[in-house]
């Protein structure tokens, strides 16, 4: 990994780690474009790694908002969709799997700025959480379904909520692309390396809690994500 590789991809964990770590989401957002157009060989597991810290320390920190209930309903569909998701890295190509983080995030952000706001039934969240199972463990861009579902809820709630979601199956994603052999040892060194900026992005959150909101926070991470998005878009349409 060059130094200028090394610094992209340091800065999008570091922000994106800072954007979950308020909203709850965002993360693989951020980040995959990122990375999709810098070391694309290192998706989805790089994110899932990432994501696998930050849920746990946001989880922690967040334990007394907690929705236990909504997650377990929107677990029970997150992990069927993970094994679909697992599936697909294997089975397409990395130009492929580019094309489908370019187009998950610019459709996560078009539902966002749409403004559904649908109630959170059980189905909705068996759905959204299939959904986010598939879209997390192939592209590692599974916040959008989840946080359209409960955008409703007060922030503190929103991030513990999701972040246990999140917890859960970022494990399950984690252990099916390895069974798949999608997690490579230059995907772990990788994640050894930029682990410090993960975590420091977790840490800053809850300075960005209290100066920012998360409406603005949000839509930060959006603009961020769209621009990283469009960039990829045109580099697979250049034939780069």
């Amino acid at each position: 990994m060059s130094p200028g590789e090394y610094l992209a991809l340091a800065l999008a964990l570091l922000v994106g780690s800072g954007l979950q770590g308020s909203i709850g989401f965002g993360a693989g957002l951020v980040a995959a474009p990122v990375i999709a157009l810098v070391r694309p060989d290192l998706l989805p597991s790089l994110v899932v790694c990432s994501a696998l810290v930050i849920t746990t320390v946001v989880t922690i920190r967040e334990r007394s908002e907690l929705d236990l209930r909504g997650a377990a309903w929107a677990l029970a569909g997150r992990i069927p969709g993970s094994v679909i998701g697992a599936w697909m890295v294997v089975a397409i190509s990395t130009t492929a799997l580019s094309w489908v983080v370019a187009l998950s995030v610019l459709l996560g952000i078009g539902s966002a700025f749409l403004g559904w706001r649908p109630t959170p039934s059980r189905p909705l969240l068996i759905g959204a959480g299939a959904l986010s199972g598939i879209m997390g463990t192939s592209t590692s861009i599974g916040g959008a379904p989840m946080a359209i579902v409960w955008q409703g809820q007060e922030p503190a709630r929103l991030r513990g909520t999701m972040s246990a979601f999140f917890l859960v199956g970022s494990a399950a994603s984690l252990l099916l692309l390895a069974s798949a052999g999608a997690v490579t040892s230059q995907s772990l060194v990788a994640f050894a390396w930029l682990a410090p900026f993960v975590l420091a992005g977790v840490g800053l959150s809850r300075l960005f809690n209290r100066l920012l909101d998360a409406a603005r926070l949000r839509v930060l991470g959006l603009a961020v994500s769209a621009g990283g998005a469009v960039l990829l878009s045109v580099r697979l349409l250049a034939g780069g």
